[in-house]
């Protein structure tokens, strides 16, 4: 009883042993290693070796002690010599002699020229009930050994084997995963930014388009000047997906955004006990953009102590994190972007001049909506096909007076607005057109040009009457019979309409 008990706490300390490798690990081939060595010195293991299942449903040597290196080469099929008939039927085998035992291949280890006789056993490794690999060892013979008590302790550890095999697994398989996402991911953006799908084609965004094309293909720092909405990040976008950067990190910063004191820390990062709260170190954002492109959004907005700190960093690419004193070098590049008059900021004092010419080395400027008209029409109707489906609408077009008020509006907001517009419209669209009294007041009643119009209620109905007899027609081809069906009334009121209102039938005949 004393032995056993000694025995049984052998086995656990081993087993204890046999954990720690394989909780936790990175490298499953060494902790597989480690595992045999702790079975050759705890356990009196002469050879052992770790057979798993691979794609082609062979069993190959994944892990060995012992073994020669011509014998870790060997290989097994399902069903084939002691180890395939482990895996094939899940059970475990003991062979007490392998001197007596024809089925024993011997193919990783010559047995037969050993002087010592030999005890084999192999015990199938399990991923849930799936049998995945076989552990196999050989021990010296004895002919008092507990064949039972052996065999239940090697499937402990085989199942342990398993367990840590099954986590290798889903490991890689989620990595796997996550990388073919990533290259997905980067896939759709380099296509969404691609600056050929960029809507617009004025003459100013034509400019616009041949200087993204100009500038792609260096590392030149870029500064996009243009009023607020006009679409700055989208063309930081475009400049980094299209460059040769584009497999690397673009991260952005907007310095409007981020309070005096938070944007250092924010753009270069800490060490631990840098400050109240700094309990461990963390990277800024030109670390995090190593390689590829760091966007500064209204630049025009950062501090004159950041600014000279700014300065050195597009100088030297070197900067000091927040308590440190070492020297952090890197390779960014800079795209920023500003709605200010830099040149009344420096006149003002609160711009530096010098950080201003080391910015202003490419400078695109992004036309005002007002000033890229003939746009307007592709962008709202790209901003309607994507919020119709977004919102799970059937919306189809944009009515005739609704379009003219999108074009005779002077845009303020730039296409930000207009992209606002537009989803206001499609949210409180409850047909498949949308009109113009679903379009923001401010379009409707020229307020915000300057133009306040007092509309009567006779007035709104009768312009709201024009707006769906158009409508009807559009969708008629100028037929009128047929629009007189539609709206439940008759050709001749229909007509009357028509005289009423000054619509001309024969534009929608087209």
């Amino acid at each position: 009883m004393g032995a056993n008990e000694s025995l049984g706490t052998k086995n656990l300390t081993t087993l204890l042993e046999l954990s720690q490798p394989l909780s936790g690990t990175l490298n499953l081939k060494h902790s597989l290693h480690r595992v045999l060595e702790i079975l050759e010195r705890r356990h009196g293991v002469l050879r052992s070796m770790i057979t798993l299942l691979n794609s082609e449903s062979d069993l190959r040597i994944e892990a060995s002690n012992g073994i020669p290196a011509d014998g870790q080469r060997a290989f097994y099929r399902v069903g084939e010599g002691i180890t395939g008939r482990v895996v094939e039927s899940g059970k475990a085998i003991v062979v007490p002699q392998v001197s007596l035992e024809p089925m024993l291949l011997n193919r990783a280890v010559k047995r037969q020229a050993l002087r010592e006789e030999i005890t084999y056993i192999c015990v199938p490794i399990l991923s849930g009930r799936q049998v995945i690999g076989a552990l196999g060892v050989d021990l010296r013979f004895s002919r008092d050994r507990d064949y039972e008590r052996s065999v239940k302790f090697f499937r402990v550890a085989a199942c342990m084997i398993g367990q840590a095999v099954q986590v290798e697994r889903l490991v890689e398989a989620e990595t796997h995963r996550l990388v073919e996402e990533n290259i997905h991911l980067r896939e759709e953006l380099q296509e969404r930014y691609d600056f050929s799908h960029m809507i617009g084609n004025s003459g100013g965004m034509r400019q616009v388009y041949e200087q993204i094309a100009h500038v792609t293909g260096t590392n030149t720092t870029v500064l996009i000047r243009g009023e607020s909405g006009t679409g700055k990040e989208l063309v930081a976008h475009a400049i980094h997906y299209n460059s040769p950067r584009a497999k690397k990190p673009f991260v952005k910063v907007s310095c409007a955004a981020l309070p005096d004191t938070l944007i250092e820390s924010e753009l270069f990062g800490y060490e631990k006990g840098a400050f109240t709260g700094a309990q461990n170190r963390k990277p800024g954002r030109f670390e995090m953009a190593e390689g590829g492109s760091l966007f500064l959004d209204e630049i025009g907005d950062l501090n004159l102590t950041t600014q000279i700190k700014m300065l050195r960093v597009i100088q030297a690419r070197e900067f000091e994190r927040l308590g440190s004193t070492q020297t952090v070098k890197v390779n960014v590049r800079l795209i920023a972007a500003t709605n200010k008059d830099l040149e009344k900021a420096i006149a003002d004092g609160t711009f530096r001049e010098d950080l201003f010419y080391r910015l202003n080395v490419y400078t695109i400027f992004i036309p005002p909506l007002r000033e890229r008209k003939p746009d307007v029409m592709a962008l709202a109707d790209h901003f309607l096909e994507k919020y119709t489906k977004e919102h799970g609408k059937s919306i189809k077009r944009i009515s005739t007076p609704a379009i003219d008020m999108l074009m005779s509006y002077h845009w303020p907001g730039n296409v930000r607005e207009l992209e606002n517009a537009i989803e206001r419209a499609v949210l409180i669209c409850d047909g498949n057109v949308i009109h113009g009294h679903h379009l923001p007041p401010t379009l409707q009643t020229a307020e915000a040009s300057g133009t306040v119009v007092k509309v009567s209620l006779s007035d709104a109905m009768a312009s709201y009457e024009k707006d769906l007899i158009q409508d009807v027609l559009k969708s008629t081809r100028g037929n009128r019979s047929k629009a007189a069906r539609l709206l439940n009334t008759t050709e001749r009121i229909l007509n009357y309409k028509v005289k009423k209102h000054g619509i001309d039938c024969r534009r929608f005949r087209s």
